[in-house]
């Protein structure tokens, strides 16, 4: 056989569970396809199980990482953009397979990911005194509020922008000190994939990133009727995919927010890069003090 008739060996990525990469418990794969309908990957087909069991190491994950300084998640959230960097032209090359626009769109793409990690990083030692506040109080006291993580967030990437999306989605997550489970987006989920590779060597603990890639329909009900489950950031959701996460919030009081952001709007640095998207995902504590006085 001729070197021109050889078939490639495709790649098969693997979920990103607690630091780790494992398959998914169910044994099922997703075949991605370029534009032309060409096999480029095999996919881990995630499960419901693999869902729980991304939560389980998230929360487990979740009392350590809220407890690094706001400086050590500043570090890790700029060595993820370092490392994002590294693979750009890796992740461009798998946008443009499969995402209509081309390689130069990609790129684009690519970079506004990488420049929205360090926004982030750089917010992480500074949103807390932007959400919180010193309270003007009638009494010898001190009162104080401040922003605290909530736990485990769960993270839904849109379609479009399936890159830039989900790390505009994830960065205030975990910049607030939480801890995140994300199914990534169902049409073009390689970005999501590879991703993992970053988070693998970034510094990020074990369990503070699960990487799910799988079917939306399949994982939204679960996700939102898991009790253990603090928070849904969500993107690019049908109207009965909002109804899903909405109606199990109703039943556990989970915070669900779903972004209405589109193309371009994944763009807009004042909107993305905002110390307020952190907001719906921190608790706000007040602290009262005697002053002495």
């Amino acid at each position: 056989m001729s070197t021109t008739d050889r078939l490639a060996v495709l790649k098969t990525y693997k979920l990103f569970i607690n630091g780790a990469f494992p398959r998914t418990e169910s044994g099922r794969t997703l075949l991605v396809e370029d534009k032309k309908g060409n096999p480029l990957a095999h996919l881990c087909h995630a499960s419901r199980k693999d869902l729980r069991n991304s939560v389980v190491a998230a929360r487990k994950a979740a009392p350590g990482w809220a407890k690094r300084s706001a400086y050590n998640r500043t570090q890790i959230l700029y060595r993820m953009a370092e490392m994002l960097e590294g693979k750009s032209e890796e992740f461009a090359a798998a946008i443009a397979s499969t995402v209509p626009g081309g390689k130069s769109r990609a790129s684009k793409e690519v970079a506004a990911a990488v420049d929205r990690l360090v926004a982030f990083a750089g917010w992480a030692d500074k949103f807390g005194q932007v959400l919180g506040c010193n309270n003007p109080v009638a009494a010898p006291f001190y009162n104080f509020t401040i922003a605290e993580p909530m736990g485990v967030v769960c993270v839904v990437a849109p379609a479009e922008e399936p890159l830039l999306g989900l790390i505009s989605l994830l960065a205030p997550v975990i910049c607030a000190g939480n801890t995140a489970v994300v199914v990534g987006s169902t049409e073009h989920p390689l970005a999501t994939a590879i991703l993992g590779e970053v988070c693998a060597t970034s510094d990020v603990p074990a369990g503070v990133i699960n990487l799910l890639t799988g079917l939306r329909p399949e994982l939204l009900e679960v996700m939102a009727g898991h009790r253990d489950v603090d928070g849904i950031s969500a993107a690019g959701c049908a109207k009965a995919e909002r109804t899903t996460l909405e109606l199990g919030a109703a039943e556990n009081l989970k915070r669900v927010t779903v972004d209405s952001s589109k193309g371009k709007d994944w763009y807009d640095l004042q909107k993305m890069n905002s110390p307020y998207r952190i907001q719906p995902f921190v608790e706000m504590k007040t602290i009262w003090h005697p002053s002495g006085a």
